[in-house]
């Protein structure tokens, strides 16, 4: 998975989070080392996610999803690099709000991982279908995925790398998966932008992941984190350039529209976290996942009558 995902693209079924899989017909459409590929349930440029049994367990529903990285893909250093990368923090992390990798092979193709299968769908796929969530639960959506990075740093020291609606898993009950682990970075190996060419993760981009001239910190997911929060909120991302260009000079040059001014209702408390996370300056966002999980539970307390 060398490019980024949009929506559903990449990395996800159009199902979200840990939750009962529905019965599924007994028909096999492949195997893939001792996992029998029920149906395809999501599609993306380098990778195809499988609804899966362990091969043998005939009478199973299909309760695991494989994500395989597609052939055409299987000479691509970046991609497979991306693979084992999600491998890796997937199974070091553990965490209710981070997706957890269960098993994979990733040493030579054919490539995959192997994780619970999540009922539900993508924060993306609700707002395109005009779900926009009541505030506090936009609140809540953001604070568990806060949570999620607060996980992948203090277990991991990672960086996610690529927060936003399409990797936010949402589920029934309004749980909350972080997904889609290929691009997260320990701060001295960050990736360029360049790597992820989908103008879908650029809309949510911290400016200093653009340039090689500022170190790049857990602040910069938090950036990421604002952007999908305005979205949540305002029902559009603060920046929508429609070239990559045009974007990165938003998010470097330009100010959001006021949350206030985008989402007529919005309390101040919540307009002003958001903006700070949209911080140029990342000195000048909140300090700390932990802080940013703290605040939004209490913006979530205040804001729950207005469901």
């Amino acid at each position: 998975m060398a490019p980024s995902t949009n929506a559903v693209a990449d990395a996800a079924p159009s199902s979200v989070l840990l939750g009962r899989p529905r019965p599924q017909p007994r028909k096999v459409v492949g195997r893939l080392g001792p996992w029998q590929l029920l149906r395809a349930i999501g599609d993306g440029a380098t990778s195809r996610v499988y609804l899966a049994r362990p091969a043998g367990a005939d009478d199973a529903v299909g309760s695991y999803a494989v994500k395989s990285l597609r052939r055409e893909w299987w000479s691509d250093r970046r991609a497979i690099e991306s693979q084992r990368r999600e491998s890796m923090v997937g199974a070091r992390v553990n965490s209710p709000h981070v997706a957890p990798i269960l098993a994979a092979g990733v040493s030579a193709p054919p490539y995959y991982t192997v994780s619970p299968w999540l009922a539900g769908r993508t924060a993306a796929a609700m707002l395109a279908d005009g779900a926009r969530p009541p505030l506090p639960v936009a609140l809540w959506i953001a604070r568990q995925a806060a949570q999620g990075l607060e996980a992948l740093w203090r277990q991991a020291g990672m960086i996610h790398g690529d927060v936003k609606p399409a990797n936010l898993m949402v589920g029934p009950d309004g749980h909350t998966t972080l997904i889609d682990l290929g691009f997260c970075s320990s701060p001295s190996d960050a990736p360029c932008w360049a790597d992820r060419p989908v103008i879908g993760t650029l809309r949510y981009l911290a400016p200093e992941r653009a340039t090689s001239a500022t170190r790049i910190d857990p602040r910069s997911d938090l950036y990421s984190l604002g952007a999908t929060l305005y979205e949540l909120i305002a029902g559009r991302p603060p920046h929508d350039g429609d070239t990559p260009a045009a974007l990165l000079a938003q998010h470097r040059c330009e100010r959001p529209e006021c949350l206030r001014s985008a989402a007529p209702g919005t309390p101040k408390a919540v307009a002003s976290l958001v903006h700070r996370l949209l911080a140029k300056d990342p000195l000048r966002r909140p300090a700390s996942h932990a802080e940013v999980v703290d605040e939004l539970a209490r913006l979530e307390i205040a804001c729950f009558a207005m469901r």
